[in-house]
């Protein structure tokens, strides 16, 4: 007899597995160490006037999914009505079927709704009408729904030029757990779209207090700003690239490199890569003189489609995983902070699944005693969120290193729906360790085990980042 869909034993499938999760893994608090919230929303305890706004506003995965399905940009992306975005949605939801957008979408609604009803035409408005109903409650607005998922703290994702005022409002607020920043000098290291550097610069002088005319002058403000998100709480930089970067270059070249990049000129990739080397070497020392992570997100190649991306804008679910080698350039950057002594905490996330083993093994090239799991093999990420991407990351960490130094689940979204994908992933780690005691691979010894799954899902990141 087929078991019932999505019950209180979701993929639990051994008695170890119920045993671990409903004891040690259900009821912990939730550090969110990377997301793409607007604090704002947070600080403004935002209301949203309607499920369509919450489950469907930033959301590309869902995006791709209505593309997929057939359903016209307007009803995606564009100004249509809610309930029209909302049944276009619940129309491709029956579409979904082994995709974990069907997991997640009824996680969302069972968890924050107590909805159990399957999503679909027939009952898409009903579901509207009560979702919408509910939203306009306090446990519904921003900050009542991250509650409702017990997290304790949240890092989003802020331009070294953020004047970071929503993230000291949000605190005045006390909403019940903290909302940090997190350095991402993206400009300066994507380096995209040359055009907007120039007027990029002038903000972020502007914001450190100072002129930029040259890379020294660039580095400093960084530096600045760098000093400043420490002291509103930041403990973490972030940054994403298709590959790692190591082209270490004299000050003549870079300056000269800079100078055509400060008057919006293209420059070739060789010229990106040496300023992106220093900009990221710099802050990899700034890192680890004040005891920060870096996360180092590589693999996606961007805004694939240009059509959508002139049309929507940035963000538009046009993104893939790209096939850069990544294993040369990767190990050269990671080296030339460690020779110095000032490679920093570091997580390193994969896109291609292919590269598991790859950053894996990378990660336990520079482990250095110091702390336990200083480098991390960090989890399935992006479009390796899912069963099977997250198990292979674990089952590769496993196999390599440490799993019980791992610190676990990110959610990586701009939805505020999105944080029962922590508890997908803390069902899928004790079905993992389950199913193992079961096969005789790990000894049943409840208590170890209760102790390894706590320490994965939140100890571990707790004492890591030390929020």
């Amino acid at each position: 007899m087929p078991k019932a869909f999505m019950d209180a034993d979701f993929l639990l499938d051994t008695d170890c597995a119920v045993e671990l999760y409903h004891k040690y893994a259900e009821k912990l608090p939730v550090i969110d160490y990377h997301n793409h919230l607007n604090p704002a929303d947070i600080a403004s305890d935002r209301r949203f006037a309607d499920i369509a706004t919450a489950a469907l506003e930033g959301d590309h995965y869902k995006w791709r999914a209505m593309r997929a399905n057939g359903i016209a940009e307007t009803l995606v992306t564009g100004k249509s009505l809610p309930r029209a975005r909302w049944q276009a949605w619940a129309a491709t939801m029956p579409m979904c079927l082994r995709n974990p957008l069907y997991h997640w979408q009824h996680l969302e609604l069972q968890r924050y709704f107590g909805i159990h009803e399957l999503l679909s035409p027939k009952s898409a408005d009903a579901i509207f009408d009560e979702c919408t109903r509910q939203l306009q409650l306090p446990t519904h607005s921003a900050c009542g729904l991250l509650r409702q998922q017990r997290v304790e703290a949240l890092c989003t994702t802020d331009d070294p030029a953020d004047s970071l005022e929503f993230h000291l409002a949000a605190a005045q607020l006390n909403p019940g757990f903290k909302t940090l920043p997190t350095y991402r000098p993206e400009t300066l290291v994507a380096l995209d779209e040359p055009h907007l550097v120039p007027a990029y610069l002038e903000r972020l002088g502007a914001s450190a207090g100072t002129q930029i005319k040259t890379l020294d002058d660039a580095l400093a403000a960084l530096k600045i700003r760098h000093d400043f998100f420490h002291s509103v709480g930041c403990r973490i930089s972030d940054h994403g690239m298709i590959q790692a970067s190591c082209s270490e270059a004299d000050a003549s070249t870079l300056e000269a490199d800079f100078a055509r990049l400060r008057q919006g000129q293209a420059i070739d990739e060789a010229a990106k890569d040496r300023i992106r080397t220093r900009v990221l070497l710099e802050v990899g020392r700034w890192n680890s003189d004040r005891g920060w992570a870096m996360q180092l997100h590589l693999g996606p190649m961007r805004n694939n489609n240009s059509r959508l991306r002139a049309k929507v804008g940035l963000n538009a679910g046009t993104d893939s995983i790209g096939d850069r080698p990544q294993a040369e350039a990767l190990s050269r950057f990671l080296d030339a902070l460690e020779r110095d002594g000032k490679l920093p905490k570091t997580i390193l996330y994969n896109l291609n699944p292919r590269d598991n083993a790859v950053f894996a093994t990378m990660a336990g090239n520079f482990q250095d005693g110091t702390i336990p799991g200083k480098i991390q093999f960090g989890s399935g990420w992006w479009f390796l969120d899912q069963l099977d991407g997250m198990r292979d990351q674990m089952n590769m960490l496993s196999q390599t290193g440490l799993i019980s130094r791992f610190v676990g689940m990110l959610t990586d979204s701009r939805s505020f729906l999105s944080f029962p994908r922590h508890e997908y992933f803390r069902r899928l780690l004790c079905q993992i360790f389950g199913r193992d005691v079961e096969a005789g691979l790990l000894p049943d010894d409840r208590e170890l085990l209760g102790a390894i799954i706590e320490g994965i899902c939140y100890r571990n990141a707790k004492e890591y980042f030390k929020f």
